[in-house]
């Protein structure tokens, strides 16, 4: 059962405080036993917060704002729809940063908003799309962030590991150089539009973000139907890298990220092993007790999809997450095995 409580709008007070316009206290909270709970996700995150997520109806904002609802924040989502019915009642959603007012304490603000770049084709009004979406984003944050009488402790950006280029077997961290592609073109307007957050005394933390991995969406969404049918397959020659992490660890990333005043800068938001594509179409056949021998040629791929083919499909990289684990983070799947078999026997929960 969810309640909304009020009391006097204090400058600059806690926003954990009970009674904050924006903080709803959960009572009731779901049983954070069960493995799938998400409550427990944002564990990392205390005295309760009140936090800003963009993009908070998306494939990952929805999960990142159960947790954060669930485990008693108060939750700001910006949405193009006023009303949703994919978020907790206690969300307060809005459709415009303007609507959050100067005196409002925002402790924390995740933009994890942007054009989709799986969309369709990599055309150039697409691209456009894509990189405009995210600087204005970035432009709207930082806007926010400069009228606000008391600034927020952190920002947190989803980036992406497209970041370093398209790379062949060298081992990349957060260190390491980037070669030019559109993905690192995107990633760029991304890290450096949150830059302009951090000159006005803010945190910035970058997660430079791999494949995420869930039922429920992302690739592994798309992929799951042909693989049941026993027609999953590498792509081209399966020898690119993929580098991913599950839904769940990202959203424990998110909070963890928050919650350490120390961490700033880029962070691979990736698990500790990644695969190959051969490998990894292996270990998803296996948990899906299908055969996954049937290869998707590379040529079809870049004909039909041309560079989106090249650099999202047929191109990878070998990314490792040194600052997380630096940092103190612990990852609950950090085997691609134990991811899949964790998110199958969830689904398979969910079935009617």
């Amino acid at each position: 059962m969810l309640r909304r409580q009020t009391a006097p709008k204090d400058l600059c007070r806690p926003a954990w405080i009970a009674g904050s316009a924006e903080c709803m206290i959960i009572a009731g909270a779901a049983d954070r036993s069960l493995p799938f709970a998400a409550a427990p996700l944002a564990d990392a995150v205390w005295p309760r917060k009140l936090i800003l997520v963009t993009g908070g109806t998306g494939f990952v904002g929805q999960r990142l704002v159960e947790a954060l609802s669930a485990a008693g924040h108060g939750v700001i989502v910006l949405s193009r729809n006023a009303v949703s019915d994919n978020l907790p009642d206690s969300v307060r959603v809005i459709t415009s940063l303007l609507e959050i007012a100067p005196a409002t304490r925002i402790d924390a603000v995740v933009n994890l908003a942007g054009e989709s770049i799986a969309g369709g084709l990599w055309t150039r009004k697409k691209r456009a799309r894509i990189l405009q979406s995210r600087r204005d984003m970035a432009a709207q944050c930082r806007d926010l962030v400069a009228r606000l009488e008391c600034k927020p402790e952190v920002l947190i950006t989803a980036s992406a590991i497209g970041w370093y280029g398209i790379r062949g077997d060298e081992t990349l961290d957060e260190s390491s150089t980037g070669t030019a592609c559109f993905s690192r073109e995107i990633c760029e307007a991304i890290e450096q539009g949150a830059a302009a957050c951090a000159e006005l005394g803010v945190r910035v933390v970058p997660l430079r973000i791999g494949l995420v991995l869930d039922s429920s969406g992302g690739m592994l969404g798309r992929m799951l139907l042909p693989f049941r049918l026993g027609l999953g397959g590498p792509f081209g020659s399966g020898k690119h890298w993929m580098s991913w992490i599950h839904r769940d660890d990202l959203v424990r990333l998110i909070c963890h990220a928050i919650a350490q005043p120390s961490l700033s800068g880029p962070v691979n938001a990736v698990a500790p092993n990644p695969v190959r594509n051969r490998d990894f179409v292996k270990a998803l056949g296996k948990a899906l007790h299908r055969p996954a021998v049937f290869p998707v040629p590379a040529a079809p791929l870049k004909l039909v999809l041309g560079q989106f083919a090249e650099e999202l499909l047929l191109g990878g990289q070998r990314v490792v997450p040194v600052r997380a684990e630096a940092s103190g983070f612990r990852f609950r799947y950090p085997t691609l095995d134990a991811a899949l078999a964790a998110i199958i026997e969830h689904e398979k929960g969910d079935a009617p």
